[in-house]
């Protein structure tokens, strides 16, 4: 269902950054509106037929449509953590994105310093454990304090702020920037 409500935001997205109605879309692409209609409101099964076409029409490669661009914020609080028992302990999930490209992984030491980060290559992407203190993360008009034990995904092709909320904070962040060309965000 996830992936579905991805590649919908996608397609609805890449259509109205080329100004194209439903139905114009429709018919670029030799389907059915009601069939575009469904897709882009993350329902249905599309075919790889209809991918190709809704991709052809856009001007884009498939990847495009089954990639996460422009990520909405994500937060999950210690309090309604979810875990898991595997063979070899419990596991928390914490996030899961499509695409390829490069990850970084560091842990930081943040303090309070009230700057914005200026945006990163399209499509990046932030994604926050905070490990002790407490923590503000987001873009400025959907910012979060966060304490210990929670986690947040905010996209980081925007300014954004990352800063302990009072005195220190420790975090490790998962930053995942896309090799695939990408649209500017706005």
């Amino acid at each position: 269902m996830e992936d579905l409500e991805m590649l919908g935001r996608n397609v609805r997205r890449i259509r109205g950054e080329r100004q194209l109605s439903l139905g114009a879309l429709a018919q670029e692409s030799g389907l059915a509106k009601q069939t575009l209609a469904n897709l882009e409101s993350g329902g249905g099964n599309p075919t790889v037929d209809t991918l190709l076409r809704v991709a052809r029409a856009l001007g884009v490669g498939v990847n495009w449509l089954v990639t996460e661009w422009g990520s909405p914020v994500l937060v999950q609080r210690r309090k309604d953590e979810a875990w898991e028992d595997t063979t070899s302990g419990r596991r928390r999930v914490l996030d899961h994105i499509h695409g390829s490209g490069q990850v970084n992984t560091a842990v930081l030491e943040l303090n309070d310093a009230r700057e914005l980060a200026p945006p990163l290559t399209p499509g990046t992407l932030h994604h926050v454990y905070v490990i002790s203190g407490s923590v503000v993360a987001g873009p400025p008009d959907d910012a979060h304090r966060l304490e210990s034990g929670d986690f947040i995904r905010f996209p980081g092709d925007v300014k954004h702020v990352l800063r302990a909320a009072s005195g220190g904070a420790q975090v490790h962040v998962v930053t995942t920037v896309p090799q695939v060309q990408q649209f500017s965000p706005g």
